[in-house]
């Protein structure tokens, strides 16, 4: 029994009226128990100083949206400027506190307690999550408010165990659109591409407003270099609850500048509000209506006028696959049929014996590495394209060391790393054919990048890197670095660990807007295939079918297509809620365009 510091727990059946107040502990509670609901238990009168900080860490665990019961626990002044929201800590287990000594005098005012635990991420004011390691540890200060021990210096925010934080969170994107000002002759098209921003927000609360006021606060830090937001700083809803109206239409009034915006501004607007809304209803948005504070209409959108601006990668749905066959020769699938049929041009005809390739996510040309990793060539896969010159050499003395597959962004760009020992670099060719550029990687430090995937927005770059011994899978952001003189190179900016379960990781591919599938191993574990979400939490995806070496696996941003892999059968294909289907004995390197 922990005194106070418990919960009462309610089903699905109505609450009891009589009885006595069950008590549970906190953690860990199966994330499963979804028509559980989970209340505070107020502090009862002469409770001490241990019992009131364990009650009040329970208390946060509660269903309640407004913390009522958790502030009980403080007192007056401490429950007017607690902040929970400020940050929420998230450790291993539930938090372990322990008083500093004994209390031996009935006359003492004051108590320390100290809260420890594994922490295994935050999230920040913005609801960013972030992955962040390492041990615990923070003092709450109690004092006597009229003969009760309440708490005056509570910990900052909010201080959760994994499953607490399972049960109250989930995962929503934000949209964004990629910056204008950030790329070179093709930004003309991506400037009008949305990209997702992964939030986390509270369940329990209506889903569509809060998501439309995390949309709000405007991108999380990671990603604010790299994307805007059409909606004016400050912007506001005048309504305290959103809801879907009877046609499933969905209207928004809006406060301060943004009650007055028409036209483009407007419609870009409601783009970013539909795509981060319609994740989270429960039935397909109709129409989404942008309304000033008189209620009058700015402008309206519906999901087919919407698909303009969706994601990139979610635009073609035509997409197939492509791996390369056992006489190196690169081969493609389409989705109706498990026969391969080989690709035009010099790519299918032999005349370039492939390592690995990257098709262009128009699927018109491609861009292979030599079978010995240090040639790249781009043709199109078209009946008598040639294959022209080398487009990149590496000096490397192995295959091992020489380049690493290739990967297009939404841009039309190319993207490579030669991993040569004497000159490891990563490479961007500017719409595949123009001279390559190295790209800065100022938190690589003494990495090297042994593989990567650029998304189809072009602002994210997924890559693998090596370090100490172990590969780790790292998000970097793509930014343009103004070094004066008239030259802006680019810069792959704060690498973020997305996998930081995994000890080493083999292969990895975009498999949404916001999250990759990953294969790797655990420390002194077996080999894994998971999906990862880009911020660095657990996917809440169901556990993929289990099969067995996989070498490489890939995906496409529409969650619709099938993943592919090259496994100890040979080149296999997953699906949508089915199992793994063998297409070719014979094959590497499997990919999606892009």
């Amino acid at each position: 029994m922990l005194g106070s510091a418990a919960l009462l727990v309610a089903g699905c059946a109505s609450m009891p009226d009589s009885g006595e107040v069950s008590r549970v502990d906190a953690s860990p509670r199966a994330e499963a128990e979804s028509q559980v609901r989970v209340y505070g238990v107020p502090p009862r009168a002469g409770e001490g100083p241990n019992d009131i900080v364990r009650g009040f860490l329970e208390a946060v665990t509660s269903e309640e949206a407004d913390f009522k019961t958790a502030q009980l626990y403080l007192t007056e002044a401490a429950s007017k400027s607690w902040q929970p929201f400020s940050q929420t800590t998230v450790l291993e287990d539930a938090p372990n506190p322990t008083m500093d000594g004994p209390i031996r005098d009935p006359e003492q005012k004051t108590a320390v307690a100290e809260v420890s635990g594994h922490r295994i991420a935050t999230v920040d004011r913005k609801q960013a999550y972030n992955p962040a390691e390492g041990s615990y540890r923070t003092t709450v200060h109690l004092t006597k408010a009229s003969g009760e021990w309440r708490i005056d210096i509570p910990p900052t925010g909010l201080v959760l165990g994994k499953s607490d934080f399972d049960r109250l969170y989930r995962s929503a994107n934000t949209y964004y659109f990629a910056s204008s000002d950030r790329d070179d002759r093709a930004a003309g098209a991506q400037k009008h591409v949305l990209v997702a921003d992964p939030v986390y927000l509270r369940r329990g609360i209506d889903s569509i407003t809060s998501s439309v006021k995390a949309l709000l606060q405007g991108p999380t830090s990671w990603m604010e270099s790299v994307v805007d937001s059409q909606f004016p700083t400050g912007t506001r809803l005048l309504d305290s609850s959103l809801s879907l109206d009877d046609s499933d239409g969905l209207k928004v009034r809006l406060s301060g500048r943004a009650s007055h915006l028409g036209g483009v501004q407007c419609t870009r607007m409601a783009a970013q509000l539909l795509h981060t809304v319609q994740d989270q209803a429960s039935a397909k948005i109709s129409r989404v209506v942008l309304a000033g504070r008189d209620g009058s209409e700015l402008c309206s959108l519906t999901p087919g006028e919407a698909a303009v601006y969706a994601p990139a990668g979610l635009r073609k749905h035509t997409e197939r696959q492509y791996f390369i066959d056992g006489e190196h020769r690169l081969a493609s699938l389409s989705d109706a049929s498990d026969e391969p049929s080989r690709v035009e041009g010099p790519f299918g005809d032999g005349t370039v014996q492939l390592g690995s390739v990257g098709v262009d996510r128009a699927e018109r040309q491609a861009a292979g590495v030599s079978l010995d990793g240090r040639s790249l060539y781009v043709a199109p896969m078209s009946s008598g394209a040639e294959r022209g010159d080398a487009k990149l050499r590496s000096r490397a003395k192995s295959e091992k060391d020489a380049l690493t597959a290739p990967s297009w962004d939404g841009d039309g760009n190319l993207w490579i790393a030669d991993r040569d020992p004497k000159r490891p670099r990563l490479l961007r060719l500017a719409a595949g054919t123009d001279e390559a550029q190295e790209v800065d990687v100022p938190s690589l430090g003494d990495g090297r990048i042994e593989g990567l995937r650029v998304s189809s927005d072009g602002v994210r770059i997924a890559l693998l890197v090596t370090r100490d011994g172990r590969t780790s899978l790292e998000l970097g952001r793509v930014e343009r670095s103004d070094t004066g003189a008239g030259k802006t190179p680019l810069v792959v900016n704060d690498l973020l660990s997305v996998a930081p379960q995994l000890e080493h990781v083999e292969s990895a591919s975009w498999a949404g807007t916001s999250r990759l599938v990953v294969v790797g191993r655990e420390p002194g574990g077996v080999q894994q295939l998971q999906y990862v979400e880009t911020d660095g939490s657990s996917s809440k995806t169901p556990t993929l079918p289990g099969i067995s070496g996989v070498e490489a696996v890939a995906a496409s941003e529409d969650e619709s297509k099938p993943l592919v892999a090259h496994s100890d059968d040979g080149i296999v294909r997953l699906p949508v809620d089915a199992n793994w289907r063998l297409v070719a004995e014979k094959g590497t390197a499997p990919v999606y365009p892009g």
